[in-house]
């Protein structure tokens, strides 16, 4: 056991001092790349979110209610508050566990009809169904699938909008907004007015509070990039692993589930789905024996502090479940891969608990195996990644 990362990437260094948690980089963005000085900047309260196409909301009309990843300050913390509940330990069991089990179920039989299938489309699939279940898209029409796939393109970012490419890239994704809000947000919308306090999920919430249709639809994508897309990655990732390592996977077959999720949080911290957390200071602060001020921008590099040897002891760009931490208290053994502080994504025993529900019962399969190498790319907007083409194979009598 010791597997590598599978999602290398080259990685331009600032000209900071070899080893130095946290430097000015070359274009002037503060770079965080210590453990203890990520997680200080991700929990500090003098900053505000940045990235993640914060710059584009922040030109929407003061009266539209902004995504609550997108929101900061009391109001931000008391969205968090309220919606808590949702993403509990206790209420993802109890709520979400049938589902997950019942769709990997499907997803397994699917494989074993066809006897080859791509592992992004089950993963996929499943991160769908659970998070439509959060969120209340209960009333969609066909074809939500490949609705999120036109929405989130394997092509990260958005080109100036000056040029043919970019005013085309503006049409295409307002258009996707558009079939997103009438075949799925709009019929949930009037699906839930007509069944008020039959349900407990996002879009209930949401009415509730009185949000617009518009507002719906922004939280519901929200949700659906953070839940569906990221989960997507890390089945495929963690599958990645377990197919190279025959002693990691053995242990993982033989493990009970709180130890298989342990292992799961291990490959987590080791390749974060997304590598780079921005967030801007609103006061002077020091970051370590840095000085930041107002205005300026800090990026936590998520998967070099994630492999922080003060913090991760030996080994840390090598998989070691059960590794002893050295953080103090902190988010667990995914390390910052969830983030920290007021944006900690609060999904985190979600993604987990379905990767493991879907891969525990996809490598019970005999004879599964997997077919090929498959293709990493890379979203430098966010340090993400990519994995496509994890074909997976089984014996048409598989069972």
């Amino acid at each position: 056991m010791g597997d590598a990362r599978k999602s290398v990437r080259k990685v331009e260094r600032g000209p900071g001092r070899p080893g130095c948690p946290v430097h000015r980089g070359a274009d002037g963005t503060w770079e965080v790349r210590g453990y203890e000085a990520a997680r200080e900047v991700l929990r500090a309260t003098d900053t505000v979110q940045a990235g993640l196409g914060v710059e584009t909301v922040e030109k929407l009309p003061a009266r539209v209610r902004r995504p609550v990843l997108y929101q900061d300050g009391p109001g931000h913390r008391e969205q968090r508050r309220q919606t808590a509940r949702f993403f509990t330990p206790r209420h993802v069991d109890e709520h979400y566990r049938e589902l997950m089990t019942r769709v990997a179920e499907e997803q397994t039989a699917v494989l074993r009809a066809a006897g080859t299938a791509q592992l992004s489309d089950l993963s996929f699939t499943m991160a769908i169904e659970v998070v439509r279940d959060i969120l209340g898209l209960t009333h969609s029409r066909p074809g939500l699938k490949s609705r999120l796939e036109r929405f989130f393109p394997e092509e990260f970012g958005q080109p100036g909008f000056t040029s043919p490419r970019g005013l085309y890239w503006l049409l295409r994704q307002n258009t996707n907004w558009l079939r997103i809000h009438l075949a799925d947000v709009r019929p949930a919308i009037h699906a839930h007015r007509k069944r008020e306090g039959e349900r407990d999920d996002l879009i209930s919430h949401l009415l509730a509070e009185g949000c617009s249709g518009a507002e719906i639809l922004g939280e519901c994508l929200t949700y659906a990039a953070a839940g569906m897309v990221t989960t997507r990655e890390f089945i495929c990732v963690a599958a990645w692993h377990l197919f190279d390592d025959p002693e990691l996977l053995g242990r993982y077959r033989s493990a009970e589930e709180p130890e298989r999720l342990e292992l799961l949080r291990e490959i987590l911290r080791l390749e974060p789905v997304v590598g780079r957390l921005s967030r801007r200071a609103t006061a002077p602060m020091r970051v370590g024996e840095a000085s930041i001020g107002p205005g300026e921008l800090l990026t936590v590099f998520v998967d070099e502090a994630n492999a922080d040897p003060d913090a991760v002891g030996r080994d840390p760009d090598l998989l070691r479940p059960g590794r002893s931490w050295n953080p103090g208290p902190g988010p667990g053994p995914a390390g910052l891969a969830f983030g920290d502080g007021a944006h900690r994504c609060p999904g985190a025993a979600v993604a987990v608990l379905e990767a493991d529900v879907l891969l525990s019962r996809l490598f019970a399969l005999d004879g599964l195996r997997m077919s090929g190498r498959p293709r990493v790319s890379f979203k430098d907007e966010i340090g993400g990644y990519e994995i496509r083409e994890l074909t997976v194979t089984v014996p048409r009598s598989a069972g």
